[in-house]
């Protein structure tokens, strides 16, 4: 797989996770999904973001 399947994996499991998160747990996890869903907003317009710097850093290679 590639960084950008790997990115769009990752940021949909972690959605999904911390929307159940909020549900059974606390309310305050849905911040966790504002954060991840503005971190791929500003990734639309710079081309980065966080885990694409650590999924490089593991080796995965670049589509």
């Amino acid at each position: 797989m590639t960084v950008n399947r790997y990115l769009r994996l990752i940021a949909g499991l972690v959605i999904v996770l911390s929307v159940v998160l909020s549900k059974v747990h606390s309310p305050y996890w849905i911040y966790f999904t504002a954060f991840v869903g503005l971190n791929l907003f500003q990734s639309a317009f710079t081309n980065w973001c966080p885990m694409m710097t650590i999924l490089h850093k593991m080796g995965v290679k670049e589509g």
